[in-house]
């Protein structure tokens, strides 16, 4: 074979390369651009439950005030009998959080836990996993806002086991009917924890973290709320 000859076939091998490479990266952006249309749509339909079914307890993950606030008045209204803030600051005490949200002090001193340990979901997940399992609840309440429920249902699942988990959205403004599309916060928001949602379903496949530490039981401090 001649040399001009294997010089044309190596061009139209790499020109086959190149077009296979193309259409992956073309397909690749088709399916991640209508996952993310999927996500959106998704989640800009859940809506707040006006009156959700009573569980053991509660967790509220932190990252707004309007979630703890939901949370609080889920187990003043006899919700579940007992509540997690999970993912809360290492300087803030229950007391803090009880002033803030204008909660009644015997409700929290007796029915409140707080988790300064969590950083992330995926602390979150774990730490909420260990409160469930030293107290041994099998039906628990989650309250977070509704971009971030699919991501906090999947991670808090793969760490809770049998538990039921009852999704409760906190919805600070619902960008019905497709207005998400055009508000940049709301498509930047949304558009973020689509990424690591589409994340935290890798980990699912490749593990990135190692195995979660030994169950402990979570409590409130000791400078509970003072009555």
């Amino acid at each position: 074979m001649s040399a001009p000859t294997r010089s044309v076939r190596g061009k139209a091998r790499l020109a086959a390369a190149l077009k296979l490479a193309a259409l992956i990266v073309l397909l690749t952006m088709i399916a991640f651009a209508g996952g993310f249309g999927w996500f959106a749509t998704h989640v800009s339909r859940l809506a707040t439950p006006d009156d959700p079914g009573k569980a053991d307890a509660i967790i509220v993950l932190t990252g707004g005030q309007s979630r703890i606030d939901a949370a609080v008045n889920l187990l003043k209204s006899g919700k579940g009998k007992r509540l997690l803030i999970s993912g809360v600051h290492p300087t803030a005490r229950l007391r803090d959080l009880q002033a803030v949200t204008g909660g009644d002090k015997a409700l929290f001193s007796c029915c409140v836990d707080i988790d300064h340990a969590a950083l992330d979901t995926v602390g979150n997940a774990e730490e909420s996993a260990k409160w469930v399992t030293s107290h041994a609840y099998s039906r628990v309440i989650l309250v977070t806002n509704n971009y971030h429920i699919p991501r906090s249902l999947l991670e808090m699942r793969r760490y809770i086991g049998t538990a039921d988990l009852l999704p409760y959205p906190v919805v600070n403004r619902r960008p019905d009917d497709g207005g998400w599309m055009t508000n940049p916060d709301a498509v930047r928001v949304l558009f973020t924890e689509y990424t690591k949602y589409l994340a935290a379903l890798a980990r699912g496949v490749i593990p990135i973290r190692g195995a979660p530490p030994p169950l402990t039981i979570v409590k409130a401090p000791s400078d509970s709320v003072s009555q």
